[in-house]
C-alpha cells in the first residue's frame, strides 16, 4: 500500500511517513513476532485511534477527519455526503496523479492503437478528447441507467465527482472540472493495466510461423504448444478443484497464423515508443481457514501490490455514512468506493488474473485497405476520432484517427499465407467499464451476508482479478471477468478469422468461474498464479507452468500445522525475499550436474555455492544492511541463470531464443516495481529436466530440449554455463 498518505508535488508530512514499517517488517523475513504486528502494521479499524491530526467540513452534512498518519476518516450525514468527501479527499491527496491518469484513461477506454496506457500517463504528454471519444465514454454511463443498482452508482459516482471539483474550487485550482467520463476513462485504465489478459495473438503467431518454417509444421506447432503451457496439469493453482474454460484440443479451425516479420503496426509518428507493454503483476493473498486456524477462526494475510511510485498510485480511505461502511484502499478517480480493505464484518482483497478477455481478428480485406469481409458482404471501415496527443518539445500536435471494424480498433497490417490482412481487436469490457463497480457497491455497503453471498457481489466484476475474502467462519475465492467462450475448434493463442463464423458464444456462466469456500485443504494462496486446473492460460501468459512463485508461499504454510497471524505475515514476510529459481529449480539442475563430474573445480565450487544457499533458505535479503549480497551464492545464480536456461532451451529453439525471450522473458528480476519471478523460463528448466532423469512428470512437453533429449550433452552443456558464470564473476571480482 502507499508509503505515506501524501501525494502533492512536493513530498509532505505524510509523503513517506509508512515507508519505515516496510523497512522494519522486510529484514525480519520468517520471524516475525506479534510485537512486530503492532510495530509495523497500522490499525485498520474504522475511526480514528488517537488524538485528530486535523478535521475539516466541506459542506453541512459532511466532516473529514485526519489521523496522525494523514489517513482521511470520512463521516457523512448523506450517502451523497460521503462520495462528496470521497471526491474531495482525492483531489487533495492524489491530485498530482489524477491529472496525469485522466488522459491516460481515454487512452485505455479507447484502445487507442499503438500506445500503452500506462505508459502514456508516465509520460506526461497531454491530450484532448475528441466529441466522438466523449460520446463513446457516456455510453457506459447510459448503461447504468438501465438497472436500480446502476442508477445509485452514478449517483454515487456525480455526488464524486462534485467533491473533486469543489476541491479545486476552494483552493482556486485552475482544472477543466471532472465528469463521469472521467471516472469511467479511470475505471478503463484500471482494467486494463491491471485487470485484463490476451490480446498478443498476432505476435504470438508470427513466433508460430518462425518455428514451423525452422522447425516443420509439425514440430513447430508441437514447440509453441510446450512453451506456451497453455494448460499445464504441473501448474501451481489457488483452487484444486477442477473448473474447464477453454480446455480439450483446439484444431485451429477459425484461426490465422501472421507470417513472420509482415505485422506493420499502426502508429502516431514519435509516440510509437509508448507502444502497448507487458505489465508486472505484484500482488499475493494468503488465507487460513478455521480447521489450520490455531484460534478457530480464519486469518487473512493480502498483499495487493501496484508498483513503487511518488505518489503512489493506491490510497487509503475510512468511509461512512448513508449505508456504507468501508475502509481500505482505492484508485485514484474510481475512489468513491474501497476497492480492497474490509466491511463491518469481513476483509476482502484482489490480484490480477490476467484472464482472456480481448482477442486478435485477422480480418480478410476486400478492395483495399479500408474494406473487409464480414457474414459474407465487403464492409467499409469505421473511422475512429479519438482527439488531439499534444506534441513533446519540438513535435507537432497529433490527431488520434483511426480505422475500425465491428471487432474492434485496426490495431495493423499483416499477411497470412502471403495475403494481406487488417488486424482488429476486440475486448469484451470495452463500454462497460463502470459496470464493474457494481462488485464494489455490494461490498461498501456490506451487502454480502456470508461467503456465498460475496461470491455473488465478486461476479460483478468484469475484469479479470481473483478476489479473496474472510469472515468470521470462512475464507473463500473467486476468479472474476467477462470471460467469453468461443467456439471449440478456435485455438486460443492465435488470431482469429474475422469472417464472422467464430465469434463468441457468450460469456463464461457465475458455475463456471473458480471458486471456494473455505476449502477442506484449510488454506487459500494467491501470487498471480493460475486460479484453477482445467482453467486455460490467456494467449500472454506463458508463465503458468510447472514452477509458480505461490510455491513459496505455500511451503510456508505447510511448515506450521496451525496457524496465527504472526505465522502467516512470516510465511508472507519470508517469500518476499526468496530466490524462486534456488528454492524450486536448482533441484532438477544439481541432479542432472550430478549424473557426472565437474569439469573442473571452479564449476563445483560454484555449485556448491548455490547449494549452500539453498540450503541457508535462499533469501536475497541483506541482513546487515550493508550494501552487500550476505551470501556469494546468490551471486552465482544471478551470473549462471540465464546461460543455464538458454542451454535448456537452445539445441531445439537454436537462433530463436532471443524471439522466445522478447514474448516470455527468461527471469524477472526484483525490481522497483515491487515485483520478481512473476513470469520467467522456470517451469521450462524444471519440466525438462525431471522428464530427461526419468522423474515423474505429469504432461510431459513432447519436446525434448535440452541436449535434444540427451543427458550427456545436457549435463555438459549445463556445467559449461554454471563455469562460465563462475569464470565472469572471477574475473570480475577474484578468485576468492
Amino acid at each position: 500500500l502507499p508509503p505515506g498518505q501524501g501525494g502533492a508535488l512536493g513530498v509532505g508530512p505524510h509523503g513517506v511517513d509508512q515507508i519505515a514499517l516496510y523497512d522494519g517488517l522486510t529484514p525480519l523475513g520468517g520471524n516475525v513476532t506479534q510485537r512486530d504486528l503492532t510495530r509495523f502494521f497500522k490499525s485498520a479499524r474504522f475511526g480514528v485511534e488517537g488524538k485528530p491530526e486535523r478535521t475539516v467540513r466541506p459542506r453541512e452534512g459532511l466532516r473529514i477527519v485526519r489521523d496522525r498518519w494523514g489517513v482521511p476518516h470520512v463521516y457523512g450525514r448523506t450517502r451523497a455526503d460521503v462520495e462528496f468527501g470521497a471526491g474531495w479527499v482525492t483531489a487533495e491527496d492524489r491530485g498530482l496523479l489524477l491529472q496525469l491518469l485522466r488522459p491516460a484513461g481515454r487512452i485505455a477506454a479507447l484502445d487507442v492503437p499503438g500506445i500503452d496506457a500506462f505508459s502514456f500517463a508516465l509520460s506526461g504528454r497531454g491530450f484532448q478528447p475528441s466529441a466522438q471519444a466523449e460520446r463513446q465514454l457516456s455510453g457506459t454511463i447510459a448503461l447504468l441507467q438501465a438497472t436500480r443498482d446502476g442508477r445509485q452508482l452514478l449517483a454515487d459516482v456525480r455526488a464524486f465527482v462534485a467533491g473533486i471539483n469543489a476541491y479545486h474550487r476552494a483552493n482556486q485550482l485552475p482544472i477543466e472540472p471532472w465528469t463521469p467520463n472521467d471516472v469511467a476513462a479511470m475505471g478503463a485504465l484500471i482494467g486494463a493495466v491491471f485487470g485484463a489478459g490476451g490480446g498478443d495473438e498476432t505476435r504470438r503467431s508470427m513466433f508460430l510461423d518462425a518455428l514451423q518454417r525452422a522447425l516443420g509444421d509439425e514440430r513447430g506447432k508441437i514447440v509453441f504448444d510446450d512453451l506456451r503451457g497453455r494448460n499445464d496439469p504441473e501448474a501451481p493453482t489457488t483452487i484444486a478443484k477442477v473448473f474447464a474454460w477453454e480446455d480439450g484440443t483446439r484444431t485451429g479451425v477459425g484461426n490465422a497464423t501472421v507470417d513472420d516479420g509482415s505485422f506493420v503496426p499502426v502508429t502516431f509518428g514519435a509516440v510509437s515508443s509508448l507502444a502497448r507493454k507487458s505489465h508486472t503483476l505484484m500482488s499475493n493473498a494468503l488465507l487460513v481457514g478455521r480447521s489450520r486456524s490455531a484460534n478457530g477462526h480464519p486469518l487473512f494475510v493480502a498483499g495487493p501490490q501496484t508498483g513503487q511510485f511518488y505518489p503512489q498510485i493506491l490510497m487509503e480511505l475510512d468511509l461512512h455514512g448513508g449505508g456504507i461502511d468501508a475502509r481500505g484502499a482505492a484508485f485514484p478517480g474510481i475512489s468513491f468506493y474501497v476497492l480492497l480493505g474490509r466491511g463491518k464484518d469481513y476483509a476482502w482483497s484482489l490480484t490480477s488474473s490476467t484472464s482472456d478477455l480481448i482477442d486478435d481478428y485477422a480480418e480478410e480485406l476486400c478492395g483495399d485497405d479500408t474494406h473487409y469481409r464480414y457474414q459474407g458482404s465487403c464492409r467499409e471501415m469505421g473511422s475512429f476520432d479519438a482527439g488531439t496527443l499534444k506534441g513533446a518539445a519540438g513535435e507537432p500536435d497529433r490527431r488520434l484517427l483511426y480505422r475500425t471494424t465491428v471487432h474492434g480498433p485496426v490495431l495493423g497490417y499483416a499477411t497470412v499465407d502471403g495475403r494481406r490482412v487488417a488486424i482488429a481487436r476486440k475486448r469484451s469490457t470495452r463500454g462497460r467499464e463502470l459496470l464493474s463497480g457494481l462488485a464494489w457497491q455490494d461490498l461498501n455497503t456490506n451487502k454480502p451476508r456470508n461467503a456465498a453471498e460475496f461470491l455473488r457481489s465478486a461476479s460483478r466484476l468484469e475484469m479479470s482479478f481473483n478476489w479473496v475474502y474472510a469472515d468470521d467462519r470462512d475464507i473463500a475465492t473467486f476468479s472474476s471477468g467477462r470471460l467469453p467462450i468461443r467456439p471449440d475448434t478456435v485455438d486460443t493463442g492465435l488470431p482469429t478469422s474475422g469472417s464472422g463464423d467464430f465469434e463468441w458464444r457468450g460469456f463464461l456462466p457465475f458455475a463456471r468461474h473458480p471458486q471456494a469456500v473455505s476449502p477442506a485443504t484449510g488454506t487459500l494462496v494467491n501470487w498471480n498464479n493460475k486460479p484453477a486446473p482445467g482453467f486455460a492460460a490467456a494467449d500472454d501468459q506463458w508463465a503458468y507452468g510447472s514452477v509458480q512463485r505461490v510455491e513459496l508461499l505455500r511451503n510456508g504454510l505447510a511448515a506450521t500445522p496451525k496457524h496465527t497471524l504472526v505465522t502467516v505475515v512470516s510465511a508472507m514476510n519470508a517469500a518476499a525475499t526468496q530466490d524462486l529459481r534456488t528454492v524450486e529449480v536448482w533441484p532438477s539442475i544439481r541432479a542432472v550436474l550430478e549424473s557426472g563430474p565437474a569439469p573442473n573445480p571452479r564449476a563445483q565450487a560454484a555449485a556448491q555455492l548455490i547449494d549452500d544457499w539453498r540450503a541457508q533458505g535462499s533469501s536475497r535479503l541483506d541482513r546487515d544492511l550493508d550494501g552487500w549480497i550476505d551470501h556469494p551464492g546468490a551471486a552465482v545464480m544471478e551470473a549462471a541463470w540465464r546461460p543455464l536456461a538458454e542451454a535448456v532451451v537452445a539445441p531445439v529453439l537454436g537462433p530463436l531464443v532471443p524471439r522466445l525471450r522478447q514474448l516470455h522473458g527468461g527471469h524477472d528480476p526484483p525490481t522497483p516495481d515491487a515485483n520478481a519471478f512473476g513470469s520467467g523460463w522456470y517451469g521450462y528448466v524444471d519440466k525438462d529436466l525431471r522428464s530427461l532423469l526419468g522423474r515423474p512428470v505429469s504432461g510431459a512437453y513432447r519436446t525434448r530440449f535440452c541436449g535434444a533429449g540427451d543427458l550427456g550433452a545436457c549435463r555438459a552443456a549445463l556445467w559449461g554455463a554454471l563455469d562460465a558464470a563462475a569464470g565472469e564473476l572471477e574475473a570480475a571480482q577474484g578468485a576468492d
